[in-house]
């Protein structure tokens, strides 16, 4: 919704005698001046108030006292209800009055608020409270009508931007700003989730830290990581959601070719051309499968790919003490989510977030249910291009709601890895430490590490340059054989676990692997976990 249907929108619900607004914003200034074009235009005073000044008049070219013993939120509302002046009434951050997660309402006043109900609409008198949360006692639900202004709109943030680039221009004399129109699509596609008082700052910013938006002499050089930077605080400042820097690339990834090719697939599938072509966005992946995987790491791996801000959501965090917290710590971050879209969500075993779900009614007066219903309805009614990945170790803790299509656009299983891939695992553990996999004799090592999982393979890498470098030597392939005879993978300590996860994967998910599909048709015996077998099966 841009500027001006915005603000037609409260005009509407201010002419139509709608007594109380709730606007939900950051952004005071900006409001303020949307209700001073809208009072010029019906004719109307407008006042506000905040607990630290009582009633001001804001109509006028600077601020003036009306009331300033009305202070006190009773005293605010008794102000409004013998007022006989056509007026609207701006509510600054009335929202601790009106109850919440963090404390109770305070009943006189939402007592008061109800009795003002019918006198207002006998009036030309509408009170608007301005707030940055949500506070609203259900004795008031259906008194007060919302108005959500929480992120400006694209227009909003353009014009800001505008602003800008006209007073620079206009301060340095001849400085010439001008954006192209993928330019300025960047930049503003990077500002997005901000208010217009932060993209305003991270634009000024931009602008001092490299000198002209990042021009080279009059070659356009924009690079929008310093709005994206922005960004980050903004995720920081967050008790729930995490911001994690894209740093892996999908070559450190070993094995997977069926979830590698379907991800390359919709690499492009947030750009308007795939709108175009009719594509609709992807909704997410589940993956399921044994722990050290590498079911994080894909998550992490596709948000590089994808170039998009991976966010983590720790359930852990959702779950607050008081009543009310935790589902209002979800809505914010799914809020938060959508705010900083396109991104990807990453959900690490999602399970243990869930695991009281079966016991919710009695231990937690129902929290974990209605946390998880709400983020059930968001997953399957959200529109905003958010990626949800979500990893899981265990299939029997998942409830399933979460399971059938339409939550997620495909459920993969990653199986520990088969002989290739573990060639491959080794040649990237000890790529990316400095040593040619070619020095190693990988067949033998892979034969030797049948039923580990590639986080095991990666400890064996590191445990054998602690040897070599202990001995004051380079590694050598005895070092790595060595500290396989010393590890005992998970497959066996955990062998009726791990098999069971397996046998279930095999007729109820995706396999991540091609090979997998030789597991369909002869799934070994339990505890065994020979890739060899796999292969003579097919040469058969």
């Amino acid at each position: 919704m841009g500027i001006a249907e915005r603000e037609r929108e409260l005009e509407v619900l201010i002419r139509a005698k709608y007594s109380l607004i709730y606007i939900l914003s950051w952004e005071e200034r900006r409001i303020e001046a949307l209700l001073v074009r809208i009072a010029a235009r019906l004719n109307l005073r407008l006042y506000a108030w905040t607990i630290t000044t009582g009633v001001l008049a804001v109509d006028t070219v600077r601020p003036t006292e009306v009331d300033p013993g009305a202070r006190s939120a009773l005293q605010a509302l008794e102000h409004i209800e013998s007022s006989r002046e056509a007026a609207l009434y701006l509510l600054k951050d009335f929202h601790p009055f009106l109850g919440g997660a963090q404390m109770p309402p305070d009943p006189a006043v939402v007592r008061k608020v109800r009795d003002l109900v019918q006198p207002l609409k006998e009036s030309r008198k509408t009170v608007l409270f301005l707030s940055p949360v949500l506070r609203l006692p259900p004795e008031l639900e259906k008194e007060i009508t919302l108005v959500d202004y929480s992120l400006p709109a694209p227009e909003d943030l353009e014009e800001a931007l505008e602003r800008l680039i006209r007073s620079a221009e206009f301060r340095k004399g001849g400085l010439h700003l001008g954006l192209s129109g993928e330019e300025r699509e960047q930049i503003l596609q990077a500002a997005r989730g901000l208010t217009v008082s932060e993209a305003e700052n991270v634009f000024a910013k931009s602008l001092v830290v490299a000198h002209k938006f990042d021009r080279d002499g009059d070659k356009p050089l924009l690079r929008p990581e310093i709005v994206i930077a922005e960004k980050k605080q903004l995720i920081r400042k967050s008790n729930v959601l995490e911001y994690y820097e894209a740093a892996e690339e999908m070559s450190y990834v070993g094995g997977m070719n069926e979830l590698k090719g379907w991800l390359r697939k919709r690499r492009l599938a947030f750009t308007e051309q795939a709108r175009a072509f009719g594509l609709p966005e992807p909704r997410g992946l589940l993956l399921l499968g044994v722990q050290g995987g590498g079911k994080s790491l894909i998550a992490k791996a596709v948000s590089t790919v994808w170039k998009l801000p991976l966010l983590r959501l720790d359930m852990g965090r959702v779950f607050g003490e008081l009543v009310g917290a935790s589902e209002e710590n979800m809505r914010a971050a799914l809020r938060l989510a959508e705010a900083v879209s396109p991104a990807v969500l990453w959900i690490d075993e999602i399970e243990k977030g869930l695991s009281g779900l079966a016991s919710s009614g009695r231990s937690d007066a129902g929290t974990a249910a209605r946390v998880f219903g709400s983020f059930l309805v968001w997953m399957q009614e959200k529109t905003a291009p958010v990626f949800v990945i979500a990893t899981s170790n265990d299939i029997t803790m998942l409830p399933p709601e979460l399971l059938r299509k339409g939550r997620f656009d495909e459920i993969f299983f990653v199986d520990l890895p088969n002989f290739e891939e573990r060639q491959e695992i080794f040649a990237i553990h000890l790529h990316k430490r400095r040593r040619d996999p070619d020095r190693f004799d990988r067949a033998r090592l892979a034969r030797e590490t049948d039923g580990f999982s590639g986080a095991e393979i990666e400890q064996v890498v590191i445990a054998g340059l602690y040897d070599a470098f202990e001995a004051g030597r380079d590694l050598e392939g005895a070092d790595l054989l060595h500290n396989i005879q010393q590890t005992i993978p998970l497959s066996q300590t955990m062998r009726e676990q791990v098999t069971a996860l397996r046998n279930w994967a095999r007729t109820h998910a995706r396999p991540a692997s091609s090979d997998a599909a030789v597991q369909r048709i002869a799934a070994p015996a339990a505890g065994e976990y020979s890739a060899d077998l796999h292969v003579e099966q097919v040469e058969a």
